[in-house]
């Protein structure tokens, strides 16, 4: 059963999601502020946090950036628009994913579930691109001999363009592998994961030999020349 922290000040919103996300199977625990939220999780391991963007006092940006400062887990946003700032500066802040208001509980779920399943283990192969080495059956990755943390987002990534070095694949197709997305999906959720990704395992993230830019189309993993 997938144990979960929802953050969310609203106390209507947090008990009807509550209800809905434990009848879909989930383990739930609440906080209606960013501080709270950050002391339960001291006590306690969520499988997955659900934050909303518009919290008193510490934000759901800040949040994010403190948890990521430690901890890679899985994070869904909820915020009130999909074109405002919040997205971006949500997704650059650690975000991977988010969800719109007025939240349909199956709609979170389903989301819930399809960033869980990012982290599950793979076949037993493994793939080298210079220094860097991924290792599918035990779900890590090293650089020069030293483990990445990354997230379960980041990893399933990585292992989707690594099945396929050197072809480029476009943002749709990354996010129907990695998000599950089915529609016509916001690219954004990949460009901003692209970019944390780069900070871990490119020497000079700004001029990247590895993760390269296919412009048109998206992006390829390359073995640096």
């Amino acid at each position: 059963m997938p144990f979960l922290l929802l953050i969310e000040d609203d106390d209507a919103i947090r008990t009807a999601l509550e209800l809905s996300l434990s009848r879909q199977g989930h383990r739930v625990a609440t906080a209606a502020t960013g501080e709270d939220g950050l002391k339960l999780l001291k006590e306690q391991r969520p499988d997955l946090i659900v934050l909303d963007v518009m919290l008193p006092g510490i934000d759901g940006f800040e949040v994010c950036r403190r948890i990521r400062r430690t901890d890679q887990l899985p994070i869904i946003l909820l915020t009130a628009r999909s074109d405002d700032i919040d997205v971006v500066v949500g997704l650059e802040s650690g975000a991977d994913d988010y969800v719109v208001k007025p939240v349909q509980g199956r709609v979170l779920d389903a989301r819930i579930r399809a960033v869980l399943r990012r982290g599950e283990r793979e076949s037993s192969d493994s793939a080298s691109f210079g220094s860097l080495v991924i290792d599918r059956s035990a779900m890590t990755v090293t650089k020069n001999g030293e483990d990445l943390q990354l997230t379960p987002t980041e990893l399933r990534l990585l292992l989707e363009l690594s099945r396929r070095p050197g072809q480029a694949l476009s943002r749709q197709q990354l996010l129907r592998l990695v998000w599950e997305h089915d529609y016509l999906g916001d690219s954004r959720l990949v460009d901003a994961c692209v970019q944390r990704l780069r900070a871990k395992v490119e020497d000079v993230p700004s001029s990247p030999t590895l993760i390269r830019t296919v412009r048109g189309v998206g992006y390829r993993l390359d073995s640096p020349q």
